[in-house]
Formats: C-alpha cells, structure tokens, sequence
C-alpha cells in the first residue's frame, strides 16, 4: 500500500495512492470497463479535456450536470446553448468514441435556475431538452415521468454494472438560507424537506432490493457525503442522508462507488458503513471548462487526499478479476490524483 497525508483516511481496506502520473503510462493498461465522467462544463468556453478523455478509452460517458451554463426561462436560449455543446468538433468527436454511450444527470444551470428545486416552473419543459441532448429515445420513460432519474444495467463480459442516475433538482424543496453564517445555506430540520421525493425515493428502494448487479455506481449532481462547506449538498437534508445508508446497508449494493459533480473542485470524500467491509466513496469532479480558481480551502471531514482546484474528468477503472477501481481525476496531461479501491 501507498500511503499520503490525508486529512481523513478510511480505516477499512485503505485504498492506494498516487498523484502526479504521466497518461501515457497508464493509458494503455488494459481494463474491463472504463467510465468516465464530469460535471461543470460552459458551451461557450474553450473544452479541450474531450481529446485527452478519448485516450483514456472509456467504454461510457456521465455527465454529472451543469452540462451547459443557460439559466434561462427561454426553452429557445436552452435549445440553442445544447446545440452549440453538441457541435463542439471535440465533443462530437469524443462520443464518437465511444458509440454514443452517454449518460447523465443535471444540475442547476441546465435544469435552469441556480440553485432551483421543485419550484421552477419550466421543470418540465427543460427535461425534454436534456433529454434530447443526452440522446433519449422518444419512446423511453424519461418522457413520459416526471424527473430524469434513471437506471441501467450494463452488462461486460460475464459482470454486469448497474448505473444509477439520481435526480436532485425536479423534486427537491426550497433550500434553508442561512441569513447569520457566513454559510449559504443550513439544514432542514426535523426531517422535513426532500430531496428526492417520495416516489424516487420508492424507485431508489426497488432499484437496490432487487438488483442482482455486480457493480453499482450512483451518480449525485450534487455531494453526497461532505456537507461542512454551506452551499448545496444532500447534508442540506441530513434525514435524507441517514435514509441512504439505510437503504445502503439494507440491500448492501455490491462494490459500489458514488459520484458527484457540482462544486468546481474535484476530491475524493468517503464514509464507512456498517454492511461494509471497505469504504463508501463520493468521487466529485468538476469542473470541465471552469474550476474555483480562487479556492483556498474549506472543511470536509470525510475528505480522503488533497482538493484538485484545476479543470479535470473523473476516470473510473475498473479491473474485475482483481475486484478493484482505480478512481482518478486526470487533466489534459496527468493524473493529478488517484485512488485504488479493493471492494
């Protein structure tokens, strides 16, 4: 094992850990199945992390949301900024790849209003759109619910991987500002709010009960588990948050990893779980196109390894006959930082 100075380590299975690799090193190992993702990414920017995310080969693609920056009430405007992301030469190029296996969730600048929820009254118009940027058949059931939530099994060779796509905008009930912190928002109290909704969350339980998946990854446009910083995050509901690790450690999804967008820094932050034998991983990366440049820290107790600041994707390699990941954040030339995860 390789070990760092982190400010928080798992105590079960401590992953590897490396920093600072070239690509090309790694770039031609072979792997079963390779995922990459991202969150963050302004149509109207320059994007050139496309070209070095196509050598790394991933077999699939998720957005993590604010997949373009439009924040509009005019469907028109939304239309036009998706169009303008999918004539981007490198994008179109990058999907080419991989067969046009993309996937996704939104957040709030593509759903249309920072920071909205429930409340934003072109919800469903929105839906529709990203649907069809996302390549959404008209005849699947995304267009006829409410809410892009969604799940997939995938099946690779003999392993079958089950992604599960969360919606954290359609449903979610207006945010608590916090008007006597330096934080924007606080916690609902009393186990009132909602992120998900009941009907997702009902979908959530039946997706994990009956699942018979080898591997599971959830995607969060927004953290799961750190929580400390004040903007969105699912610990703006911490019922909510108890009531995933109980569906968790109920069902117990078998090698499972968690991944977020969002918050225009990328870090790995983990918890450990009853029903589990090796840490519980919230992978965040963001941002494509425009990083919080101006970041000097903040808290995350659950934050395993240093906080990437730059533009970077998320890489997730998985190896099955040695049942591990390796999850790391690449920029257009190195890794910048990754951990290898035994399940």
């Amino acid at each position: 094992m390789v070990s760092c100075k982190n400010e928080k380590q798992p105590d079960k299975k401590q992953p590897d850990t490396q920093t600072g690799n070239n690509v090309e090193t790694l770039e031609n190992n072979s792997f079963d199945f390779v995922v990459a993702f991202g969150s963050c990414n302004r149509q109207d920017l320059e994007q050139p992390l496309w070209n070095a995310m196509a050598k790394q080969k991933p077999d699939i693609f998720i957005w993590g949301g604010d997949n373009i920056y439009a924040d509009t009430k005019d469907m028109a405007k939304m239309a036009k900024d998706y169009q303008t992301q999918l004539n981007n030469p490198d994008y179109k190029n990058f999907i080419e790849t991989i067969n046009n296996q993309v996937y996704g969730v939104w957040d709030d600048h593509d759903y249309g209003k920072n920071d909205a929820g429930i409340e934003w009254q072109y919800k469903t118009e929105s839906q529709d759109l990203f649907l069809d940027f996302i390549g959404v058949a008209s005849t699947d059931k995304r267009r006829s619910q409410k809410g892009i939530y969604y799940a997939e099994n995938i099946q690779v060779n003999d392993k079958t991987v089950k992604l599960i796509l969360l919606d954290t905008r359609y449903f979610r009930s207006p945010l608590q500002k916090n008007k006597n912190s330096d934080k924007r928002y606080k916690p609902w109290q009393n186990g009132e709010g909602t992120l998900l909704s009941e009907t997702q969350w009902n979908w959530l339980e039946n997706e994990l009960k009956n699942s018979k998946a080898d591997y599971h990854i959830i995607m969060s446009s927004i953290q799961i588990w750190s929580d400390e910083h004040g903007f969105e995050t699912w610990g703006n509901f911490p019922h909510e948050v108890e009531k995933l690790k109980t569906l968790l450690n109920t069902y117990q999804p078998q090698n499972l990893v968690m991944l977020s967008g969002d918050r225009h820094i990328s870090e790995f932050s983990s918890q450990n779980l009853d029903a589990y034998d090796y840490p519980i991983f919230d992978f965040t990366s963001s941002s494509l196109t425009h990083s919080f440049s101006s970041f000097t820290s903040e808290p995350n107790a659950d934050r395993v390894g240093k906080v990437v600041v730059e533009n970077s994707y998320g890489i997730l390699n998985y190896n099955f006959e040695q049942n591990k990941v390796i999850m790391q954040m690449h920029n257009q030339n190195e890794i910048l930082q990754e951990y290898e995860l035994e399940f």
